[in-house]
């Protein structure tokens, strides 16, 4: 990174630092709090004398839905990356996605995944491998400074966003079909909310497809790209939002989605609890909003409480939610292992 891509952001000073250092273990904390209302409920006594009939094929099946949905994630992003000139690496996108994952389970580290990812995906080359390794190292741990970044990281953390917004939407538009077919368990006005969400959501895509459409409104999107430094991100946004590749883009995040509810789904049948589909619909979407919410590591405990509260209002043994989701939380710290061989491989 230029030298003025490293300007160096004033140190907070009073409380405000002080709450800073003391965030992470605050985010321990509510995490520990939280798993511990999860499962004080649970009578493990009975439970373990209960005639559970544990099928661990189950989980290996959760494990490859869960291994999928990050192989499809890497896809989409890669591909946003290399329409705006970055190296056509598609499986180094993947691997750098899995890394990303990685860190967001929780990995010691002075920035988030997403944070990880954009910035590695600047020193990128066209086998592969990593440029100027010791540059790379010193911009890892820095706060990022996007204001006066130079073009290159601001388009990659620019890819970023779009990847993460597509990702907003395929979540919400899931959330919503799950509760337009459950919502009237959950409330009286359930059924409405889920139609809303999914007005709300085709609105925003076709606002959206409408503004790349027209030239006007284009062009003036294209100035306000150039004035951000960001002149190239226009074919990743049209990749993106464009009628009608917007359409396939919906499709997949949906697609991605409901991966990520198989892998819940068959950590609960692991147990021999057949869940409702529906309730997964409405119990996760919702849980992913919430863990926007920097109050805990990795959703641990929130994940947990949620689910329970959720599923107990279709039946489900509240016990048996929160192991499903204990296991759920630990089958995705097993499937972005691989990101740890791109980390050692930078080491």
């Amino acid at each position: 990174m230029s030298s003025s891509a490293q300007s160096t952001p004033k140190a907070p000073s009073g409380w405000k630092s002080i709450l800073k250092r003391a965030w992470p273990t605050v985010r321990i904390l509510l995490s520990v709090a939280l798993l511990w209302k999860a499962t004080s409920g649970i009578d493990w006594k009975a439970l373990l004398n209960s005639d559970i009939q544990m099928q661990p094929l189950w989980f290996l099946a959760a494990l490859g839905s869960m291994m999928l949905a990050f192989i499809c994630g890497g896809y989409r992003w890669g591909l946003f990356m290399q329409a705006v000139g970055f190296p056509r690496r598609i499986y180094s996108y993947i691997g750098l996605y899995f890394t990303g994952g990685l860190i967001n389970q929780g990995l010691p580290s002075t920035l988030g995944g997403d944070s990880y990812r954009a910035i590695t995906a600047t020193h990128l080359t066209n086998t592969g491998d990593l440029s100027h390794p010791k540059e790379l190292n010193a911009e890892l741990h820095h706060t990022v400074d996007l204001e006066h970044a130079n073009p290159k990281l601001r388009l990659s953390f620019a890819m970023v966003l779009v990847d993460r917004l597509l990702g907003l939407a395929g979540n919400n538009l899931l959330g919503g079909i799950g509760l337009v077919l459950g919502g009237a368990t959950l409330a009286a006005w359930g059924q409405d909310l889920g139609y809303a969400v999914i007005g709300i959501m085709i609105s925003a895509g076709l606002i959206a497809s409408a503004i790349l459409a027209w030239s006007t409104s284009r062009n003036l999107l294209q100035k306000l790209l150039d004035r951000l430094r960001m002149n190239q991100a226009m074919p990743g946004i049209r990749l993106a939002f464009s009628w009608p590749v917007n359409i396939a883009q919906a499709l997949l995040a949906i697609g991605i989605h409901c991966l990520t509810i198989l892998t819940l789904l068959f950590c609960m049948k692991a147990y021999g609890v057949n869940a409702p589909i529906e309730g997964l619909m409405i119990g996760l979407p919702a849980l992913s909003l919430l863990l926007m919410l920097p109050i805990s590591i990795s959703g641990w405990g929130l994940r947990e409480a949620t689910l329970s509260s959720v599923l107990a209002l279709w039946g489900v043994n509240p016990s048996l939610t929160v192991l499903a989701s204990i296991s759920y939380g630990a089958i995705t710290v097993i499937s972005v292992l691989p990101g740890a061989y791109f980390l050692l491989k930078r080491k």
